[in-house]
């Protein structure tokens, strides 16, 4: 029988046959059950620094817990951070150095050195392929694809920001944006799909799309969609052009799930960019006056938090508790629930790794803190991804990838939707309902150990 490590990856032709991340908001495991021996990280997420201990004293806050900062926050964040974000890009030499590998490579060829890189980093450590890993650890039966409650559309790479450790490396460069039609289609297929109950709109920075606002207001026409969710980064909601996004977003109840990588501004600005912190806390502040995260409004506000740097992220629960007293006590602000999640080592975090010569430290660590609870949550096993051209994934990190839907074909004969045309993958028009794609196999490669360590990533 051959490896999972060759018959699970894009084979375009029979292989021999092996046992076979909207993220699920209710998928996070247990947490008293997800003890994994580097899962130890400080909920002080605000004092974690990479390399450079701070030698300074940490500034009080003045009395009675509010912030200096909010006075002029209004003011300060007005105009676009558009172009904040371009001279960042221009300065940063990490941005430069993977720009300059793009023009000279290509996004196909660099995807591909990633997953060479990840592979050397694991043959080293004597890991095996991710399946292979499952079966060895008894838990590959959870990973099948199960009818699909979660239709995630990532509608296009344009965003306001340049995040160090974003994985679909979007930014003010990128152009590439979902149109009318795919829109039309994907609305038709989770029209036609009774087990989807969740559309899940993701980018980029999905508000700047022009289909953004079709999408959620006929996907709310629909009796089988219960929740709506917008991946926000909430610098979106102050630019110019968007005073309107977050009375939208509240009409409409689309449940926003907005990444805050810290209660801090020199490490959220540090990750994100500069001038963020005040944007995102803007707001936070503007969805807060609109009922957002208030109990009993039925407009609710998630947070998501992920590591600064190479190492796991602390307990969910106790880090939403410190997040919470943070952000009240500050900036008044409240909140639902907090998402803690690894970082994924693809893109930019995989360039990153990879410069600081930490790639092989990380996916030991990864592989080191496994927790088998997270298998059966996995965003694989019931969410369909949509790429803004209409190519089809099991997840958005695969897509991020390319790595097809469908690319994957077990040897013995059995019934499945899968890619005629090799390595390319479906797309939303070889299927008409969700169903369709229940018995087509899972594509895994060596970033899937990112979604089940500690409490993973899906």
């Amino acid at each position: 029988m051959a490896s999972a490590r060759t018959s699970r990856l894009l084979r375009p032709l029979r292989a021999p046959r092996g046992l076979r991340w909207a993220r699920a908001l209710s998928s996070k495991p247990d947490q008293s059950s997800a003890v994994t021996p580097d899962f130890t990280t400080s909920v002080n997420v605000a004092d974690i620094r990479l390399g450079r201990p701070s030698r300074k004293p940490k500034k009080q806050r003045p009395v009675g817990g509010s912030w200096e900062g909010l006075q002029g926050l209004e003011e300060r964040t007005k105009g676009s951070l558009i172009s904040e974000t371009l001279s960042t890009m221009e300065s940063d030499s990490e941005f430069q150095l993977t720009a300059q590998r793009l023009k000279e490579v290509g996004a196909e060829k660099m995807s591909l050195e990633e997953r060479k890189n990840r592979r050397r980093a694991l043959d080293n450590l004597g890991i095996p392929d991710f399946f292979e890993f499952l079966e060895k650890e008894k838990v590959a039966r959870d990973l099948v694809r199960r009818p699909a409650e979660v239709l995630q559309l990532n509608i296009g790479l344009y965003c306001n920001q340049a995040c160090a450790h974003c994985h679909v490396d979007s930014s003010p460069k990128r152009q590439e944006m979902m149109d009318r039609a795919t829109a039309d289609r994907c609305l038709q297929i989770l029209k036609s799909s009774e087990t989807i109950h969740t559309l899940d709109i993701t980018g980029g920075a999905p508000e700047l799309n022009t289909e953004f606002r079709h999408l959620v207001t006929e996907a709310r026409k629909l009796p089988n969609v219960k929740e709506i969710i917008d991946r926000c980064n909430l610098t979106v909601l102050v630019e110019p052009g968007q005073e309107d996004l977050a009375e939208f977003l509240a009409e409409h109840q689309v449940r926003v799930v907005a990444s805050l990588p810290c209660y801090s501004a020199k490490n959220v600005n540090l990750q994100r960019g500069k001038g963020v912190f005040d944007r995102s806390i803007q707001g936070l502040r503007t969805l807060n006056s609109l009922g957002y995260g208030q109990e009993g409004s039925g407009l609710f506000l998630d947070l998501v938090y992920n590591p600064l740097g190479g190492f796991l992220p602390p307990p969910q629960d106790q880090l939403e508790a410190k997040y919470k007293e943070e952000l009240k006590e500050a900036f008044g602000i409240t909140f639902n629930g907090l998402f803690t999640i690894t970082n994924m080592p693809i893109k930019r975090f995989a360039d990153f790794l990879h410069r600081r010569g930490e790639l092989q430290e990380y996916m030991e660590l990864l592989v080191r803190n496994f927790n088998p609870g997270t298998v059966h949550g996995l965003m694989c096993n019931n969410t369909i991804s949509v790429g803004w051209d209409g190519k089809v994934f099991d997840c958005d990190f695969n897509q991020q990838l390319g790595l097809g839907a469908g690319t994957y074909v077990p040897e013995e004969a059995k019934e499945g939707l899968y890619a005629k045309d090799g390595n390319k993958g479906l797309t939303i028009y070889d299927f008409e309902q969700a169903e369709d794609l229940v018995q087509t196999e899972i594509v895994v490669d060596s970033h899937c150990f990112g979604c089940t360590a500690g409490m993973g990533s899906s």
